[in-house]
């Protein structure tokens, strides 16, 4: 999103109908790109904070399945 915001910058100074609708297009995207960032990155807060609740209320069961998944995940990378 950087460099298109940058390439949108250096790009005022080219003139042309052409150049003009392109960047407008690309003005539009970058716009439409940050809007779909912010909700994938307030969905992602709002799943933490439902897995910390989860979490706290219950330690030793989030203990007990991390503790299966690992080893399920090292008895299939043992058998490679």
């Amino acid at each position: 999103m950087r460099d298109s915001e940058d390439l949108l910058k250096d790009s005022a100074g080219v003139v042309g109908e052409k150049a003009h609708e392109l960047r407008e297009r690309l003005a539009e995207r970058l716009e439409m790109a940050k809007e779909a960032y912010q909700r994938f990155e307030a969905r992602a807060r709002e799943g933490a904070k439902a897995t910390d609740k989860v979490i706290r209320e219950h330690p030793y069961q989030s203990i007990g399945i991390a503790f299966g998944v690992g080893v399920l995940i090292g008895v299939l990378v043992s058998r490679r």
